[in-house]
């Protein structure tokens, strides 16, 4: 009646961790940003740290912290662990994470001690990597997270009492995005993170490295919700930018109301975007219609140009 459950050997998925499995990680670090509750970025993959190769080197869009991922198809052992350190002082990293087959105690015991040792500012992660199978069936790989930082212990030992007009208008950034992750996530499954912050915009993935959505609160009273375009080369980002112009008519039709293309000549980045009236002191029932408004426009940009970015984009490299 039930089919058999059993866990596959990884190396019958991938046989070299570096060639294999490295860059398969890199390709779905969307993934294992949703296991962490993460909005995670690809940087760069074999990234160099003095005489050292980090597997992976990665942001958190939310946060804008720097993230090393270190992968292995084998049990944890000292070696990673000491790169693992060494990569995270280097690189100075606020999120860092080991992937492994399986975690030794020693090694959950040295993840937990650091994240109760760091401030608030530096996390530690554990994640287990698993493929799974029924019977004959395609297998399904599965980030299951190990360790992971204790926030709430974090922040009552480490955030000073709140004071001043500053510390009151970062808590009313940080409960707006709250307010707006937490929809975004339970409700239309937008994004994974779970974490509100203390700032005037947030980053979402695209799944595109260097193109992002996000919601800012700009200057002048006004706030908007844009695609940015923001790879390192400031010749492709003008080029995709340009190649959507082009589809202005569709995209402005699928978006409705006025669209705000900024090519920013004198800039690396591009961006298109839609604006609106609003601060983050405004009350809080305008701050609800706004979070309304955010959520609404967030949904139709990623709905009119989700499916256009990848091609775009790999159109620009191959031109």
């Amino acid at each position: 009646m039930f089919g058999t459950l059993y866990k596959v050997e990884l190396r019958e998925i991938w046989p070299h961790e570096a060639s294999d499995f490295t860059p398969w990680l890199a390709e779905n670090i969307n993934e294992l940003g949703q296991a962490l509750e993460l909005e995670l970025e690809l940087v760069e993959q074999e990234a160099s740290v003095g005489d050292f190769s980090l597997d992976i080197f990665a942001k958190d869009l939310g946060s804008s912290k720097s993230v090393i991922i270190e992968n292995q198809l084998t049990k944890t052992d000292h070696d990673h662990l000491g790169k693992l350190l060494t990569y995270a002082s280097g690189l100075d990293a606020s999120i860092v994470i080991w992937v492994s087959e399986s975690i030794r105690e020693e090694h959950r015991q040295a993840l937990e001690w650091l994240n109760q040792r760091t401030d608030n500012e530096t996390s530690f992660f554990g994640v287990v990597i698993e493929v799974i199978k029924i019977d004959d069936s395609k297998p399904v790989f599965n980030f299951r997270v190990v360790v992971s930082p204790n926030e709430w212990q974090k922040t009552i030992r480490h955030t000073p009492p709140k004071s001043g007009i500053n510390s009151i208008k970062g808590e009313r950034y940080r409960s707006y995005f709250q307010n707006l992750i937490d929809e975004l996530r339970e409700t239309y499954r937008f994004t994974a993170a779970k974490d509100g912050k203390a700032q005037s915009s947030y980053i979402f993935s695209s799944g595109v490295t260097g193109i992002t959505y996000g919601v800012i609160f700009a200057q002048n009273g006004r706030t908007r919700v844009e695609l940015y375009i923001g790879t390192r080369e400031q010749d492709k980002n003008k080029l995709i930018f340009d190649r959507l112009y082009e589809l202005r008519e569709e995209i402005e039709g699928l978006l409705g109301g006025e669209i705000a293309w900024e090519r920013l000549d004198n800039k690396i980045a591009s961006r298109i975007a839609i604006y609106t009236d609003g601060t983050i002191d405004d009350s809080d029932a305008d701050l609800e219609v706004l979070k309304a408004w955010h959520i609404e426009k967030l949904l139709k940009i990623k709905a009119a140009l989700g499916n256009k970015i990848l091609p775009l984009v790999k159109a620009t490299i191959n031109s």
